[in-house]
Formats: C-alpha cells, sequence, structure tokens
C-alpha cells in the first residue's frame, strides 16, 4: 500500500496548506474569507477521509473542493449584503505589493486561473479539471487575463 493511503490529516495539512490558503486569498480578496474557506475545505478533508489514487488526485481534490467553498461562500447571503474590509497587507518588496494590488482588480474567475497557472504550476487541462471547464476556456481566461492585467499595469504606469 502506497504512503499517500495511510498519511496523516496533520501531514497533509502541512504540505497543502499555503496551496489551499493561497487559493482562496486570491479567489475571495480578503484573509478573512480565505481562512473561512481553508478551515471548511480542511475540515471535509478530516471529516470524509478520502482514499486518494496519488498524491496528484489528492492536490486536485484539494484544489476543487478549495474553489468550491469559495464559490459556495461568495454566493452566500450573508457575503452578497456585507461591505468588504480594507485591508493593509504588506510584502516582503514593492513588486509584490504592487502585483497583489493589481491582481485583485481583476474578476475572480481571472485570478483564479492566474493562480493556479502561474502560483500552482498546473497545466491548462489541470485546471480545466480542477474548475470543471473545457481547456478551451482555461486559455481563453488566461489570454484575456494577461490582456486585462497587461491593460490594468499599463493604465497605472507600471509597463
Amino acid at each position: 500500500m502506497n504512503s499517500f493511503y495511510n498519511e496523516s490529516a496533520q501531514s497533509v495539512i502541512q504540505r497543502y496548506s499555503d496551496t489551499v490558503y493561497r487559493l482562496a486569498f486570491a479567489r475571495m480578496g480578503n484573509r478573512y474569507d480565505a481562512d473561512e474557506v481553508y478551515q471548511e475545505v480542511f475540515l471535509r478533508y478530516v471529516r470524509k477521509n478520502h482514499t486518494f489514487n496519488s498524491e496528484e488526485h489528492r492536490k486536485a481534490w484539494l484544489i476543487k473542493v478549495t474553489l468550491n467553498c469559495c464559490r459556495k461562500l461568495s454566493g452566500s447571503f450573508w457575503n452578497r449584503n456585507t461591505e468588504p474590509l480594507d485591508e493593509n497587507i504588506t510584502f516582503e518588496s514593492d513588486f509584490e505589493n504592487t502585483l497583489y494590488f493589481e491582481l485583485k482588480k481583476l474578476p475572480p474567475k481571472y485570478r483564479e486561473v492566474i493562480h493556479l497557472f502561474y502560483y500552482e504550476d498546473m497545466n491548462t487541462e489541470e485546471i480545466a479539471a480542477a474548475l470543471g471547464v473545457r481547456g478551451s476556456t482555461v486559455r481563453s481566461q488566461l489570454t484575456r487575463a494577461r490582456s486585462m492585467l497587461r491593460e490594468i499595469l499599463k493604465e497605472d504606469d507600471y509597463v
């Protein structure tokens, strides 16, 4: 039996905590909602006690659940009827700060594909499987997101 069958929940959470949190943060846009999604994803992981065929299968499951939790929270009555909090998040470099605030200007579906492609190193087919869409949809969203980001950076005199 492979190690991913019997791996403890704690070691899985340690391995994938950054992936889940960064994706939730990229999708939700604030740390409070990202915290909520993060907790829900790993609570589901612990409760379900799934058996995975491979480590890639486990990662894909965690990404899919993260995206589903983000969508559920975004569409909730509470979330639709609240005002977003202004957050002063700082990163280690000015470039990271700038990129974070510029990426926040993109619609969530574009932030999602940008994050999965560049930060999680997923190819378009893996992203398509995680999002439940066709590969051509992901490719067009990536193209649009890059174009939108280029325009945003140009407007703000970063290009």
